[in-house]
C-alpha cells in the first residue's frame, strides 16, 4: 500500500502498509455502497476515524467522502481508498474492520488489538 504525503505534492508517495485491515467482505460493501449511491469511485475514499465519545471513551468513524485534508494520510486497500487522519492513526493501528451480515446485525465491526476496554455494543472503546 502506498501512503502519499499531501503536504508537499512534490514529494514522492513512500511506500507503508496500510496499518488497518479492510476485510474483503468490508471492502466490498464499501463498494456497492458507493455504486448504490451513484458516487464517482475514483474520487470517494473511505474515511476511517475515531472521535472521543461514546461510552468508552473513544467512538470509531466510518465516512466516504471527497475531501481529504492536507494531514491525512492515504492508503488502498482491495480498491478501496482510505484515508487516516494523524490523531486516529495513533489509536487505529492494527485495527481490523470486517462487514457482517447475520440475524442479529448487519454493519461494519471494528476488532482492535489495542484497546483495553470496549463498550456492549463495540462501537466504542478505550486504549
Amino acid at each position: 500500500m502506498s501512503a502519499v504525503d499531501t503536504t508537499n505534492p512534490a514529494a514522492p508517495a513512500s511506500t507503508t502498509e496500510c496499518p488497518i485491515i479492510l476485510t474483503d467482505r468490508a471492502a466490498a460493501e464499501v463498494k456497492k455502497i458507493v455504486a448504490e449511491q451513484e458516487l464517482d469511485g475514483d474520487k470517494i475514499r473511505l474515511r476511517v476515524g475515531v472521535k472521543g465519545g461514546g461510552c468508552s471513551g473513544f467512538s470509531y468513524l466510518l465516512d466516504l467522502t471527497e475531501s481529504q485534508k492536507p494531514t491525512d494520510e492515504q492508503f488502498e486497500m482491495h480498491g478501496v481508498k482510505i484515508v487516516i487522519d494523524p490523531k486516529s492513526l495513533l489509536y487505529l493501528s492494527g485495527v481490523k474492520v470486517d462487514f457482517r451480515d447475520e440475524l442479529m446485525g448487519r454493519g461494519f465491526v471494528f476488532h482492535n488489538p489495542n484497546a483495553t476496554s470496549t463498550c456492549g455494543c463495540g462501537s466504542s472503546f478505550s486504549a
